[in-house]
Parts: C-alpha cells; structure tokens; sequence
C-alpha cells in the first residue's frame, strides 16, 4: 500500500497551490495560512520526517539545513531585528501536520512565554 504524501509534499509537487518563499536541496518554505504574527513562514524538510522525535541520526544533515536556512529565510522575510523559531512536536504541543516543520516568526514585539 502506497504512503499517502503529506500536505508539503503536495505543495512541493503542485498538487496544492501555494508560493514557496524559499527552497534548497534540503529544505523548502511558505507563508502560513494561519498566521500567528505579521511574519509566519513554515520551513520543512523535502524529505518527511513525521516529526522532530520521529528524526534519526540518518537525518542529521536534514536538520541541520533546516536551521541553518531559518536565519536565511528570516532574512528574506525582513525580519531584521529578530525571530521565534518553534517547532511542535505531538498532539499535545499542537502538532497539525504530521510532517515536520519550523514555525518562523516575527514582525512585532513576541512576548514571553507565549501562552
């Protein structure tokens, strides 16, 4: 039984239409559609990983261009004077996507804690 493609793999292939902010051979970015300040770009791995627990060693290289493209990204985004990343990791953390992405976030003042 073939895996069914998660909801970045379709963008990345077409099938949904959205407009990638940024890409590499690692690692691909778009705006959220539910933005939780004035910048929110999510930032996934080309290739799924379910989630951040699910990662292995074999990964390491994918994870680390992820966080080496999220200053990049932020960059791209005018967010000089700085950003959040977060990454949800399982239900109870308000993982929605069962793929693996970064939460880039900006624009304003982000206060602390953020719940």
């Amino acid at each position: 039984m073939a895996r069914m493609k998660t909801l970045f793999e379709k963008i990345l292939d077409g099938e949904i239409p959205s407009k990638i902010v940024y890409k590499d051979d690692f690692c691909a970015a778009i705006n959220d559609i539910n933005p939780q300040a004035p910048v929110h770009v999510l930032l996934f791995p080309i290739k799924p990983i379910q989630r951040l627990s699910a990662a292995t060693e074999d990964d390491a290289q994918i994870l680390s261009a992820l966080l080496l493209a999220a200053p990049k990204v932020a960059k791209a985004c005018g967010l000089e004077n700085g950003f959040r990343v977060v990454i949800n990791n399982g239900k109870d953390a308000g993982e929605t996507i069962p793929h693996m992405h970064l939460h880039i976030l900006g624009g304003k003042q982000l206060g602390w804690p953020p719940c």
